[in-house]
């Protein structure tokens, strides 16, 4: 069982309820599922009710473990490569041609999956963001609702940092720019998204890193998280993805998949409050298509 443990210093008189929420972010339904459960809430290593007033020098811990998690994804034993892990998150270098989720139903391999097979199905995934099936690169697992939902909120903001790799047809110009153009589901049953009015908000941000031989390297970076919003917004500009078959040519002659890439990510951890940061590799696939003054820069 994960906990946190705080002891008490400038919080003499609060609740204990009221320093889980103030202080780390808990949920009043994390709480009251917490307090039906042995050990889940302890004051100086005893069950304690949630009202109780807090004294300077007591130890307050709580469990952050999923209570009755399930992971539905059909156990497939697929290698994962884990740049980093600790008690509480996994960082994940996901190679291209895995979906992180699916359906259950359809049984195919995903990161979910793979983490049914390590973990067991009684432990819940939570993917704080997702890739598709045909993007490589770095991503976070949470391995509890509670660090989830700690990270979610960082999203879209200075504390959690994602820069893509994005290899184009074409040059852009201008060679940086905002995109800010609202995305929208094709049709109700489509898996395309399309540009519309009436779509959601939606804004990505690019600079050419190099150009040759017809196609450009960019750096993007996402202000939103909509469905294959970096792939949307690149083609809307004239600019799409090689190899990008649903919003580009069907000419996959260059590269078998979207040539994108989640390069960097960094993000503040809600434990052990600090930043991390990591760096993946460039995959083979993307990498031999680069312009070549970036390739010793990349590697």
């Amino acid at each position: 069982m994960e906990r946190i443990a705080y002891r008490v210093v400038d919080e003499e008189g609060w609740r204990v309820d009221y320093l889980m929420k103030k202080k780390f972010s808990v949920g009043s339904g994390m709480i009251a599922s917490l307090k039906r459960v042995e050990d889940g809430i302890m004051l100086n290593g005893r069950q304690v009710h949630t009202d109780v007033r807090l004294k300077r020098g007591d130890e307050l811990s709580f469990s952050i473990d999923d209570i009755g998690g399930y992971n539905p994804a059909p156990p497939v034993d697929i290698p994962l490569n884990f740049v980093y892990e600790d008690d509480y998150l996994v960082v994940v270098d996901k190679p291209a041609g895995i979906a992180v989720q699916g359906p259950p139903e359809i049984g195919d391999r995903t990161i979910a999956g793979a983490f049914s097979f390590l973990w067991g199905r009684e432990r819940s995934f939570h993917p704080v963001s997702r890739l598709d099936r045909g993007t490589s690169g770095l991503f976070v697992v949470a391995k509890s609702g509670y660090i989830h939902d700690r990270l979610r909120t960082q999203l879209h903001t200075d504390k959690f940092v994602r820069k893509y790799l994005a290899l184009v047809e074409g040059t852009p110009r201008p060679p940086a720019a905002d995109i800010d153009l609202a995305i929208a589901r094709e049709s109700e049953n489509s898996l395309k998204r399309v540009v519309s009015d009436d779509g959601k908000p939606s804004k990505t941000t690019y600079k050419t890193i190099a150009s040759e031989n017809g196609l450009s390297l960019l750096e993007v970076v996402l202000f939103t998280g909509r469905t294959h919003q970096i792939r949307v917004h690149l083609s809307a500009v004239g600019h799409p993805l090689a190899g990008d078959f649903l919003y580009g040519s069907e000419d996959r002659s260059l590269i078998a998949r979207p040539a994108l890439h989640s390069r960097y990510l960094s993000f503040y951890h809600p434990i052990l409050e600090r930043t991390l940061e990591f760096i993946s590799p460039i995959p083979a696939d993307i990498f031999k298509l680069l312009p070549s003054e970036t390739k010793n820069y990349l590697k």
